[in-house]
C-alpha cells in the first residue's frame, strides 16, 4: 500500500494541477502501447497507434515499461500544461539523478549502448532521449489531445466544485475506488507499492488523468514534490467511443458539436478560438447558436466572456459519449 501521511498544514495545501500534463499524459500513454489492459477504453487508440510507431520513438518506449518502473526524470516535478516546456525542463535534470534513477530501471539489465551515454551525462544523449519522447507524444497523444483536455477538465471541474462545496476532506474521501481518507492518511490499495510518503508540509498536488488506468500513482522519489495522478471515471466519458462522437457532430454539425466539446470544462471566446484554430469571431458566432439552444451559458469576467455548459448540453453531451 502507498499511505501519505498528513499534517494539519497538507491539508490547507492539496491543489489540482491546472490542466493535463502532457509528460505524466506521454509516459502513461507509452504503458498502454507496451501491454494493453483498458482494451473496452483504450483499445481504438491503440489499433490507431500501434501499426505504424515511428521508429524514431522505440528508445522511449524503452525507458517506459508497462509495469513497474519509469524514471521520475520524464516527468518533472512541479508539472506543466506545455508538452515543449516540460521537455526542455527534463534536459536540466542533475546528471547524477539521471544515472541513479538509470541504474533503477536496467538492474539485472543489460543496457544499450545510448542508454549507458545517457547515464554518463551526454548532452547530445539526452537530447536524443527529447527528440523520442517528442516523436512519440505527437504520434499518440498528439492528436487525441483535446480529447485529453476535454475528460480530465471536465474531472477536475466536477471535483473543483466538490472542494468548493464541501471542502478537501471531501475530495480525498472520494477520490478513486482504489483511495481511502482516515483523517490524516490517504491511502492508496495497491499490491504493486508499500512506502510511506510523509507531506511534511510540503501538500499535495492532485492530478487527474486520461492515460492513467486502474491504480492512482506517484513519483517514485519521496523526496521530489508530492504529487497523485489517478485515473479519471473512464465510465463517464466512454473514451473509445467514435460513435458517440458522430452522433453528436450529426445533430449538431462537425463545427458546433467540437464547439460543445472544447466547453466542457469552461473556456472564453479567446481560449475557445485557440482551441479550435479559428477566429475569435467564428468562436463567438459557435458559442451564441449554442447559448440559444440553451446548451451554453455565457458571463462577462471584465474583458472576457466565460462559456459553461448548462444541464442541458452537459447531458447532451454525455447522453450521445
Amino acid at each position: 500500500m502507498l499511505r501519505f501521511i498528513f499534517t494539519p498544514e497538507d491539508l490547507s495545501r492539496v491543489r489540482f494541477a491546472p490542466g493535463p500534463d502532457p509528460l505524466w499524459e506521454t509516459m502513461l500513454g507509452a504503458h498502454l502501447v507496451r501491454e494493453l489492459d483498458g482494451a473496452r477504453v483504450f483499445g481504438h487508440w491503440h489499433r490507431q497507434v500501434v501499426p505504424d510507431m515511428p521508429r524514431a520513438a522505440l528508445p522511449y518506449l524503452t525507458l517506459t515499461p508497462p509495469v513497474g518502473y519509469s524514471p521520475d526524470f520524464l516527468t518533472p516535478e512541479g508539472g506543466t500544461t506545455d508538452f515543449a516546456v516540460g521537455a526542455e525542463n527534463m534536459l536540466y535534470t542533475a546528471p547524477a539523478r539521471i544515472a541513479a534513477e538509470l541504474a533503477v530501471l536496467m538492474r539485472g539489465r543489460r543496457p544499450p549502448a545510448w542508454v549507458d551515454d545517457l547515464a554518463a551525462g551526454s548532452p547530445r544523449a539526452l537530447r536524443s532521449l527529447r527528440a523520442s519522447m517528442t516523436a512519440f507524444h505527437a504520434h499518440a497523444v498528439q492528436p487525441v489531445w483535446p480529447r485529453v483536455r476535454r475528460v480530465v477538465d471536465a474531472d477536475r471541474s466536477a471535483r473543483t466544485q466538490v472542494l468548493a462545496a464541501s471542502g478537501v476532506e471531501a475530495i480525498l474521501s472520494t477520490l478513486h475506488p482504489a483511495t481511502t481518507w482516515s483523517g490524516s492518511v490517504l491511502t492508496v490499495h495497491s499490491r504493486m507499492m508499500d512506502r510511506d510518503v510523509h507531506l511534511a508540509g510540503r501538500g499535495l498536488t492532485l492530478l487527474p488523468s486520461y492515460f492513467c488506468w486502474r491504480m492512482p500513482i506517484t513519483l517514485a522519489d519521496p523526496e521530489l514534490a508530492p504529487v497523485l495522478v489517478f485515473p479519471v471515471a473512464h465510465e463517464q466519458h466512454l473514451v473509445d467511443d467514435p460513435g458517440g462522437e458522430g452522433a453528436l457532430a450529426a445533430l449538431l454539425g462537425r463545427t458546433r458539436a467540437r464547439a460543445l466539446r472544447e466547453i466542457a470544462g469552461s473556456a472564453s471566446t479567446t481560449l475557445l478560438a485557440q482551441r479550435m484554430d479559428i477566429s475569435p469571431a467564428s468562436a463567438s458566432e459557435h458559442t451564441t447558436v449554442l447559448r440559444r439552444a440553451g446548451l451554453v451559458a455565457s458571463q462577462r469576467d471584465g474583458r472576457r466572456v466565460v462559456h459553461v455548459l448548462t444541464e442541458l448540453g452537459q447531458g447532451l453531451l454525455e447522453g450521445t459519449r
